[in-house]
């Protein structure tokens, strides 16, 4: 979803930054994007200049019940999903211009509530707290902040964790009966990153194709 929000960015003229702990997989990154994007491996805090947007999109999960869950598989969901987040988005707070957005990437495992996923779902839930305190706190320079939760969304990352089974079930819960795709979900990412999302701060942006209200 990120590597199709950021294709998106650049096409509207935007310089991307991406952000990512494998080399490898930034370099494939900067080669599909093809222009206007700078790879940043580790630490976020060594961008030099101003930041207009700041999407905060890292996420891991793995499936386990309560009665399963390990210390490891906890620490390691909520460094990355939460930790992660929340560090990236202090340490870019110099280089934030004021009136920038940030917004995070979500779940909607944190809204419905899959069997399975707490660890994963609480790891997400966090940020909708977040946004209402950042925008209390960074109001005077005019930041704005957002959540964008995503349902299911066709990505390798799905190809990876599902099975032809589950995916399938996942989609029967979808009143379209099919997952969406990165490109829909980049399409609501430019907006809660332009001027047209003036007026949206503290807000969680569902983009799941109705699953969690029904």
């Amino acid at each position: 979803m990120a590597l199709a929000g950021a294709r998106l960015f650049v096409e509207e003229g935007a310089h991307v930054f991406i952000q990512g702990r494998r080399q490898q997989a930034l370099d494939e990154a900067v080669k599909l994007i093809g222009r206007n994007v700078t790879a940043v491996q580790g630490d976020a805090s060594d961008l030099k200049g101003a930041i207009d947007v700041l999407w905060a999109s890292a996420g891991i999960g793995e499936q386990a019940r309560l009665g399963e869950i390990t210390e490891a598989q906890f620490e390691a969901t909520f460094s990355l999903n939460a930790r992660g987040t929340l560090f990236t988005v202090q340490k870019a707070l110099p280089l934030l211009n004021d009136g920038a957005s940030i917004f995070m990437t979500g779940s909607s495992a944190s809204r419905k509530g899959y069997p399975g996923w707490s660890v994963y779902a609480g790891s997400k839930a966090v940020q909708q707290a977040w946004a209402r305190v950042w925008l209390n706190e960074l109001k005077d320079r005019r930041i704005r902040v957002n959540v964008l939760t995503p349902g299911q969304v066709a990505t390798a990352k799905q190809e990876e964790l599902f099975d032809e089974a589950t995916k399938k079930a996942f989609e029967s819960l979808i009143p379209r009966g099919q997952m969406g795709r990165p490109e829909e979900i980049a399409t609501v990412a430019l907006f809660l990153a332009s001027d047209d999302s003036s007026y949206v701060n503290g807000m969680e942006l569902v983009t799941d194709g109705g699953t969690t209200v029904i």
